[in-house]
């Protein structure tokens, strides 16, 4: 799988936070940063409001491509 770099500027209590809960579990920053994101991905799936939301925005970035590609 190919991976993508991102920066992420995060307060610094927040980050000794993480730090900390890292390496109480025994894994990386990165580990626990990739954990949190597939959680919250699999939060929002379940969510109808927001799924309906993204369908809306979804549709309206299709309008606006089309009209483009006129």
């Amino acid at each position: 799988m190919s991976r993508r770099t991102t920066t992420v500027r995060i307060p610094e209590d927040l980050a000794a936070e993480v730090d900390i809960v890292a390496r109480g579990r025994g894994i990386s920053v990165n580990a626990l940063m990739l954990e949190a994101l597939h959680a919250e991905i699999e939060r929002v799936k379940s969510d109808d409001e927001f799924m309906e939301t993204l369908r809306a925005l979804t549709e309206r970035d299709k309008e606006i491509l089309d009209r483009l590609a006129e």
